[in-house]
C-alpha cells in the first residue's frame, strides 16, 4: 500500500473523483478487434485506477459502466459486458474487500439476470461494512431516469402526508438520488476525446471540476489519473461566488 505517501503529497485531494470510462468499443476497432475486447481491456484499466485511486487516498470514486442508453446496443455486446462484470467480481471482490473498500451499485438493475444480480449482492453484502474508499459502480445509470426516481419518491412521501410539498428543497432531491448521504463529485474524469456528461450525475455535478483527455479508456494509466488530479489541484473552485 502506498497511500500515505501519496496522501501526504497532495495538498487539495479531491474527495470524489467520478470517471466516465469512454472508448472501449473505438480502442477495439482500431485494433480490428470485436469490441468485447474493448471492453475487457477497459476492464482491466478499471481495476487499476480503483486501486491507485484507494491508495492515493481518494474517499469516494464513481465510474459509468453501463448506462441506461447502453441497452440499446446489440445483444451480444450487452452480454459481453456483462460477462466481464462477473468475472470482474470474481476476480477482484477478495482485494477489494482487503483494501477496505465499500462497493455500491448505482442504477436500475431491471432486466439484469438472476445471475448478474446474485453477483451484485455478493459484492454489496461481503463490503457493506468497510470503511475504506466507497467504489460506486453506476450500472443501468441515467443522471434524467435518476431524477425522474426522486420525483417519484418525494410525490409518494407528499401522498402519504411524510412530508409537505413546502418541504421538498435542494437537499430533498439530493437525498433521494442514488448518491444520497455522498459528497457531490470534486473532479469529473472523462477520457476518450468527447467533451459531455452523457447523462451522467446531472445534479450532482452542479459544480464539478471537468477534465477531458484524449486518451482512450482502456490506455488509460495510473499516470494519466495523476495529471488529472494535478490539474484538478491547480484550480480555483468559487461555487458561484467570488474570492
Amino acid at each position: 500500500m502506498i497511500g500515505n505517501d501519496l496522501e501526504t503529497a497532495r495538498e487539495n485531494l479531491p474527495s470524489h473523483v467520478a470517471i466516465i470510462m469512454d472508448g472501449n468499443g473505438r480502442w477495439a476497432e482500431k485494433r480490428g478487434l470485436l469490441r468485447y475486447f474493448g471492453h475487457d481491456a477497459g476492464m482491466k484499466a478499471m481495476t487499476e485506477i480503483v486501486r491507485y485511486a484507494s491508495d492515493m487516498g481518494i474517499g469516494y470514486l464513481s465510474v459509468y459502466a453501463f448506462s441506461t442508453e447502453n441497452w440499446k446496443r446489440s445483444e451480444e455486446e450487452v452480454s459481453g459486458i456483462f460477462k466481464l462484470l462477473l468475472i470482474y467480481v470474481d476476480k477482484e471482490l477478495d482485494e477489494l474487500h482487503r483494501n477496505n473498500c465499500k462497493v455500491n451499485i448505482l442504477g436500475d438493475t431491471t432486466g439484469m439476470s438472476r445471475i448478474v444480480l446474485k453477483a451484485l449482492e455478493k459484492v454489496r453484502e461481503k463490503t457493506k461494512g468497510n470503511t475504506g474508499m466507497i467504489f460506486n459502480i453506476c450500472l443501468g445509470y441515467g443522471g434524467r431516469a435518476e431524477l425522474a426516481r426522486a420525483a417519484r419518491s418525494l410525490a409518494g412521501k407528499v401522498a402519504d402526508g411524510t412530508i409537505a410539498p413546502g418541504e421538498i428543497d435542494e437537499d430533498a432531491i439530493t437525498d433521494a438520488l442514488y448518491t444520497g448521504g455522498m459528497p457531490d463529485p470534486d473532479l469529473l474524469i472523462r477520457p476518450g476525446g468527447e467533451k459531455r456528461l452523457s447523462n451522467f450525475m446531472l445534479w450532482q455535478c452542479a459544480y464539478t471540476e471537468f477534465v477531458f483527455c484524449e486518451t482512450l479508456w482502456p490506455d488509460f494509466t495510473k499516470e494519466d489519473f495523476d495529471k488529472a488530479i494535478t490539474e484538478y489541484e491547480a484550480r480555483k473552485r468559487r461555487f458561484g461566488g467570488r474570492k
